[in-house]
């Protein structure tokens, strides 16, 4: 039978220091009927008497006296081993996220994390380099950027702007300068976020099809240079509905097609992903301002 070497050593050490099984006992927060046995079965692994039972006492045999200073550094190893991994187990999760992503949504993220004793530390960044991030070990996980059908979370997006639009979606054809060219030339900027394949590359289809100009549809510098862009003009912004709110515009669906963000989790150990996944599910897609992908995880 295996034996509780680190135990067997607490009950010993306690026990010699106090020179009484039931003081020994007490001082180690166990029964005295545990202590006798955790020392009687390190006896029988190390293959000597650790104290003499002729008497009340518990006193040391000479074998005792020599393995007291090695059980002590067990035990004092043990504790402080118990100690990293506490520090460890709380150690904060670094997870790259969004740019979109608000103060306000990662806060409240957190707050749910650490009622499942997990602790979140954020590294904002764009979606070209949120995996490779994790790559480099830089962060312990991400929310990646993926196609909507292979999401766990999806982001309906469409047009916002300042000016006044009418109800009902938004046809990008409805933006073709027409062949006087008298009126201004409108133009819908994608950010950065949405500066990937399966956003960028649909809309850009859809600005050729319906004969819009290449310049009608780009890609923006930064969420910042989009929207100045966009006050103040007849601009449009690719976006989701929580960022047109909180950016105080006005929030159509488009037309032509559905357009989403797709987001995946991914972490440097596959336990980390799950542990977000599952537990922080809608958690995280409240802060994406996410709908849940309507599958189960693996």
């Amino acid at each position: 039978m295996a034996v509780d070497l680190v135990g067997g050593c607490k009950a010993f050490v306690a026990v010699g220091e106090a020179g009484s099984f039931t003081r020994g006992a007490a001082l180690a927060g166990i029964p005295q009927s545990v202590a006798s046995r955790r020392v009687s079965a390190l006896e029988h692994h190390l293959g000597e008497l650790l104290f003499d039972r002729s008497s009340r006492k518990a006193v040391l045999t000479p074998f005792g006296r020599d393995m007291l200073p090695s059980a002590r550094r067990l035990v004092r190893l043990a504790d402080a081993m118990e100690q990293d991994a506490h520090r460890a187990r709380f150690r904060p999760l670094r997870v790259a996220v969004p740019e979109t992503c608000t103060t306000r949504d990662l806060a409240e993220l957190d707050s749910e994390a650490r009622a499942h004793e997990l602790f979140l530390e954020f590294r904002p960044a764009p979606p070209g380099e949120r995996s490779e991030l994790v790559r480099t070990h830089q962060v312990r996980a991400a929310v990646t950027a993926v196609p909507a059908d292979t999401g766990v979370w999806t982001v309906p997006l469409g047009v916002a702007g300042t000016t006044a639009l009418a109800p009902g979606k938004i046809y990008l054809e409805s933006l073709r300068v027409g062949r006087s060219g008298r009126l201004p030339r409108r133009r819908i900027w994608i950010q950065p976020e949405d500066d990937v394949p399966h956003v960028r590359d649909r809309l850009v289809r859809v600005r050729d099809a319906v004969g819009l100009r290449p310049s009608q549809v780009s890609v923006a510098e930064s969420l910042t240079a989009a929207t100045a862009e966009v006050l103040g003009s007849a601009d449009l912004l690719v976006c989701s509905a929580a960022q047109a709110r909180e950016l105080g515009m006005t929030w159509r669906a488009i037309g032509e097609l559905r357009v989403e963000r797709g987001f995946g989790i991914e972490a440097v150990v596959a336990d980390d992903a799950t542990r977000i996944r599952d537990r922080l599910r809608h958690a995280v897609a409240r802060s994406l301002g996410a709908e849940m992908a309507e599958r189960e995880t693996e």
